[in-house]
């Protein structure tokens, strides 16, 4: 058998000893003769200054590296790239952001695999590297953990706490003449007042809080600041506890089992997080051999309640979550209501139960950021698995914040997210439609857009409460509202979705779980035999390539 650390071993020279160029390639960035015995660890480190997301990633990955060498590591660091969905958010290149997950997963994988790495520590602090850097890790299946970049602080104007999302929910409102010049200018000014990923529980958020919940990162990491100091402290913390991880030989396939995913969809639901961790957890678990479906989200969701009111729909930033005692709070409040697995093991190499024995069992008094288990934001999650002749491979809704969960319309058909948000700019969206946005889905995008943009022009033209709007592509984990996604099949691949016509009856009952043409099935199959799918947008390079590998949403749109 090939020994699988070719470089873990001492310079002792041997006859014809093959192994010399690899250590002399390696004496050139720093070994020495001990060094080689030493374990070599990985560190894919995400900084760019692309996106204050990843801005400060690179300090991070060097206080990892020192941790590393001073416990008798060899850390070896090399980059991965991260896109910023913020600023291509309702352009053209937001295609590419679900594609750069897929590109950072590989490139991870490819990197560990080459250098025959004993361990990996990731760095990541977007809604993309984060997930791809777990895909990553399911498939290396050498010791890991992953070290979070950190929220990014609340910015202020009018008495508000501002995020990303103030901005998008500002470009309807000023449309629509309910904010003045000034107001918007300012709001843009001081949304994102530094580093850090947005600030609200949106997509990066709750990735985070699912990866301390899967049991991937260090206990309460996972809603740090990225400009406070302890974010340092973590990533050095982290480090030391790779060391043991690699000691142990604890791998990420006896971390990430299935019941560690159902904890991570617990607290999912629990923190009101985005319907990008149904996508992205698929994915995770698709990566480390788990069988995860959107059933199993559905089932959670039905008996957890959400206990943290945080923004988009509720009030709360990340930061005022984490002085409340964040993600460890509410996994002690999840555990001793029986809704999470106590026995799970975790990179500290203690099971979730041991990490959480010293935690209150209840939210602070003083503070209604957590509340107590009897008084709930909602008594059951906000991420509900809708089925029906528009979804019969699944879609997801997400539904906190809605007051009236259910809406029977007529269609208002867009084949792409600029002719919708057009659209709503131009006040020909009424209330009482129901907005279709197709051709947008993994393969027909390609890459599954997020469509904050027309989302949030919609809450910022006043129509949160009185219009639904589905689509094949995704939505932003700051998208709020009567909204439903990752509809599958999709309308490229010959899914129900590119059937619907203007004015027909379409029905979205998130207490039903619906999501339903109201049309008669002889017209529906009559309709099928005069459709044809559209030319691919892409004929070559890395959109065409992920357009024909490309899986349904209702499996994680994974590509291998």
């Amino acid at each position: 058998m090939a020994d699988p650390h070719p470089n873990r071993r001492s310079a002792t020279i041997t006859e014809g000893d093959q192994r010399a160029p690899n250590r002399a390639m390696l004496r050139a960035v720093g070994f020495g003769d001990d060094d080689f015995a030493k374990p070599i660890v990985g560190i894919a480190n995400g900084q760019s200054d692309i996106t204050p997301c990843n801005a400060g990633l690179g300090e991070l990955a060097g206080a990892a590296a020192s941790a590393l060498r001073e416990s008798g590591a060899m850390p070896q660091t090399f980059g991965t790239i991260t896109v910023s969905d913020g600023i291509s958010m309702g352009t053209e290149g937001m295609k590419c952001s679900l594609v750069s997950r897929e590109v950072i997963a590989d490139s991870i994988e490819t990197v560990c695999r080459a250098q025959a790495l004993d361990g990996l520590i990731a760095v990541g602090g977007c809604d993309k590297n984060m997930p791809g850097a777990m895909i990553a890790m399911g498939r290396l299946d050498i010791p890991a953990v992953f070290v979070y970049g950190g929220t990014i602080k609340p910015g202020h104007y009018a008495g508000e706490d501002l995020t990303i999302v103030s901005v998008f929910e500002a470009v309807g409102a000023h449309g629509a003449g309910r904010l003045s010049d000034g107001d918007f200018l300012e709001i843009e000014r001081r949304a994102c007042p530094g580093r850090g990923s947005c600030g609200g529980m949106f997509t990066a958020n709750t990735m985070s809080s699912a990866f301390e919940a899967l049991g991937m990162s260090l206990p309460a990491s996972s809603t740090m600041a990225a400009e406070d100091g302890e974010i340092v402290d973590g990533a050095t913390a982290a480090a030391r506890a790779l060391i043991g991880l690699i000691e142990r030989e604890l791998t990420p396939s006896r971390i990430m089992t299935k019941p560690a995913f159902e904890n991570a969809i617990a607290v999912t639901m629990a923190v009101g997080g985005s319907t990008n961790a149904v996508l992205h957890l698929l994915a995770i678990a698709h990566a480390t051999g788990v069988d995860l479906d959107l059933d199993d989200f559905e089932r959670i969701r039905a008996r957890v309640p959400v206990l943290a009111d945080l923004k988009p729909s509720g009030r709360y930033v990340a930061t005022d979550f984490h002085r409340a005692g964040g993600v460890p709070l509410v996994m002690r409040m999840l555990l001793e209501a029986g809704l999470l697995h106590g026995d799970c093991p975790t990179v500290t190499g203690r099971t979730i139960a041991e990490n959480l024995a010293d935690v209150p069992a209840s939210p602070p008094e003083g503070q209604d950021v957590v509340r107590p288990f009897g008084d709930p934001v909602y008594d059951s999650g906000h991420l509900a698995i809708l089925r029906g002749n528009l979804a019969e491979e699944g879609a997801v809704a997400k539904i906190s914040g809605v007051e009236h969960p259910e809406i029977t319309g007529p269609a208002r058909v867009f084949d792409s997210e600029e002719a919708c948000m057009q659209a709503i700019m131009e006040d020909r969206i009424r209330p009482g439609d129901v907005v279709v946005i197709r051709y947008e889905g993994p393969r027909g995008g390609p890459g599954m857009r997020e469509m904050l943009s027309p989302t949030s022009a919609i809450i910022g033209k006043g129509l949160g409460d009185s219009v639904g709007l589905i689509t094949d592509g995704r939505f932003s984990g700051a998208t709020h509202g009567m909204v439903v996604g990752h509809v599958a099949p999709e309308a490229q691949v010959g899914g129900n979705l590119a059937l619907v016509r203007e004015g027909d009856s379409i029905t979205i009952d998130a207490k039903q779980r619906l999501l339903q043409l109201n049309l008669d099935p002889g017209e529906l199959e009559q309709r099928r035999r005069g459709w044809q799918p559209p030319a691919p947008r892409y004929s070559s390079g890395v959109l065409a390539k992920y357009a024909k590998l490309v899986s349904s949403a209702a499996l994680g749109a994974v590509t291998d």
